[in-house]
Formats: C-alpha cells, structure tokens, sequence
C-alpha cells in the first residue's frame, strides 16, 4: 500500500512539474526581455523630472555624478557663448576704428619685451647694483631690498628704451638670493646679469660712475658709453658716505642727480627732507630721462612729496 501511495504521489506531481516546465520553455528570452523592461520603468520612475539618463555605460552613475557633469556642461558652453561674443565684439570695433591698433597678444607682448631686453645687452645704457655691502643688512633690510630689485625690473621691462641690469657681488647662497627668490616671483628667469664678480672687476674704471648723493657733480645726461652703479642698501642700513668711499677707494668717477638743481625744499608737517632715494626710484628718473631729457619731468616721478622737495616751477 505505501508503495502505491508513493507511486501516486509521484503521478500527481509529475503534471503539476511538467505544467511548470511547460511554462518556462513557452517564455523563454520574450520573458527575460519583459523581466528588464519592468526594471528599466522602476529606474526611470526614479528619476526626477526634465532628466534623461544618458545611454551606455554611463546609466549606471549615481544621480548625484550626472547632475555635476551637466553643471559643468553648462559652465563650458556658457564660457564658449562668452568667448564668441567676445571675438564678434572685437571683429565689429575694428570694423568701426579700423585706425586703431588692434590689442596684442600676451605671448606677443612677452617676446617683444624679451626682445627689447636682449637688444639693450648689446646697444642699450648698463645700470649695475651693486649687492657686495649686504652682508650687514639685517633680514628686513634684505626683504626691502629685493623688493626693490623687484619694482626696478618690472619698471625696465615696460621701458621704450631699457637698460641692461646687472646685479654684482651677488652670490647664489646667500640670504638676499634666497629672499629674492621668496618674495620674486620669476626670479630665476629674470633677463639680467648676476655675477659673483665685484662691478670694480668687471668693467674698465674709466668707463664707470658712482651714483652716490654725497658726490658734488651732478648728473648732467646718460651716455651709453658708461656703465652706472647704484649701491644695494636700504635707508635702515645707510651710512654717510659708504657708496662714496668705496668709489674713491678705486678712483671712479662719481655723481647724483640733480635734484637740488631743478627742485627745492618743500614745507611738511614732519619738517622732514631726504635726498636718499631707493634703486627703483633713482632707476626710475634714469629711465625717464633717457627717454625723454628732461630732467625735471623725470625728478617728477622719481622723487615723491614724501621726501620734501618740489620742483622749482610748481613753486614760482
């Protein structure tokens, strides 16, 4: 009997396996297709609003990753829409000033001032700082210092006519190097001479002048022939006549520029009066007067109100 119960068991079964079967291989792959059409409605249900998902392997980044890339998608196309209209205004100026010059380039403007640069080494003026009395500066007068070698290159380069500067006495492992490389940026790739060599060495002493204001000749005009020299200290670290001493210790010429030829002293609340000037300033009246010969005009811009002295004629 249980032997019968059995083989009846397995009789009722075996319909109810066999329907299931039947179902299975009636589906086959149209099922399976179903099945993943039921999965994509579930993820686009999820999705918000305006958002399509993008197609390959991308649908799989999480919506967070999507939205950020359409953001940046829209910065870029916003930065294109910029630049075209940009280059339309430009097109439609020159159309109406055909007169004017149109703007150059910044790789323009650096390989022309390159140029400049390169050309003064062979036929411009030579202006020397000489670095060799730095030793007893302490670490702010080296800061003010190099912040001045800074503002006298950046003022050579915009020059119509620049000088070709040459920094001497000046070694690479010391502190003023390393404070110029610190506070300058590009320093390393400045277009100019630096030399260990002191500027009494280096050049003929005929051809060099000491610009020093306790020398009693003024400067009257800047020759091409000459090489000028302008002492590296600052006003904490200035002593009289240090710059004048050391050009009589090697019998060069001397001069400084004559501001009280052309200017005169002002009245101030500090009842204050100096002629010392930084390198940048005295480069600066240098570099204007070479370029236009005028003295008062280049006295003008180098040495400020701060320092007590105005022209003559703004006097009268």
């Amino acid at each position: 009997m249980d032997w019968k119960l059995e083989g009846n068991t397995q009789k009722t079964e075996s319909p109810v396996l066999q329907g299931h079967e039947g179902i299975l291989e009636d589906t086959g792959a149209n099922g399976i297709s179903e099945s993943f059409q039921l999965l994509q409605i579930d993820v686009e249900c999820e999705c918000q609003e305006g958002e399509t998902l993008p197609t390959g392997n991308a649908a799989w980044c999480s919506k967070n990753v999507w939205r950020k890339q359409r953001h940046w998608e829209k910065i870029i196309a916003a930065k294109k829409s910029k630049r075209k209209q940009e280059k339309e205004r430009r097109k439609a100026n020159r159309a109406e000033n055909p007169g004017i010059c149109p703007q150059h380039s910044k790789r323009f403007l650096r390989a022309l001032t390159k140029e400049k640069l390169l050309e003064a080494k062979h036929s411009g003026p030579r202006l020397c700082i000489d670095l060799s009395m730095t030793h007893h500066m302490s670490k702010k007068e080296l800061s003010r210092l190099a912040g001045q070698i800074r503002r006298l290159y950046g003022s050579n380069k915009k020059a119509d006519r620049p000088f070709w500067i040459c920094l001497t006495g000046f070694t690479t492992d010391s502190p003023l190097y390393e404070e110029c490389l610190r506070m300058n940026d590009g320093f390393s790739g400045y277009l100019l001479d630096i030399t260990e060599e002191d500027c009494f060495s280096l050049f003929p002493l005929e051809t060099l002048v000491y610009l020093t204001p306790d020398s009693e000749h003024a400067l009257e005009d800047v020759d091409l022939n000459k090489v000028y020299i302008l002492g590296g200290l600052v006003d904490e670290s200035i002593q009289k006549k240090v710059t004048f001493q050391k050009a009589q210790e090697y019998s060069v010429k001397t001069a400084r520029l004559p501001i009280q030829e052309y200017m005169v002293r002002c009245q101030n609340g500090k009842n204050y009066h100096s002629k010392i000037l930084a390198i940048n300033q005295v480069f600066d009246i240098l570099s204007t007067y070479f370029d236009t010969h005028n003295w008062p005009e280049a006295l003008k811009k180098g040495v400020s109100s701060g320092k007590g002295y105005v022209l003559r004629n703004s006097v009268e």
